[in-house]
């Protein structure tokens, strides 16, 4: 039984070559599981992992495409890890 963390980054932009980018930066951040671009739009990022620091997060994103926020950040038990 895990701790994680449910975080949903705005990405404004609609290259897909910058979404790939704010992807790659979001996947190397410590704790980070999994990346998702979600939305018809494509312009909202979901990050789940374990201690991983949403406000970093985005400023880490922001420095690769220029326009991001954090729109929020919801915890949860990940049960599958526990057995």
């Amino acid at each position: 039984m895990m701790l994680q963390k449910k975080i949903v980054i705005n990405i404004q932009t609609s290259c897909e070559k910058c979404r790939t980018e704010a992807m790659k930066a979001a996947v190397k951040a410590s704790g980070v599981n999994s990346v998702e671009v979600q939305g018809e739009d494509k312009k909202r990022m979901v990050v789940i992992g374990e201690g991983v620091d949403a406000a970093a997060l985005t400023k880490l994103v922001r420095k690769k495409i220029k326009n991001a926020s954090l729109e929020m950040v919801q915890q949860f038990w990940d049960w599958e890890d526990s057995y």
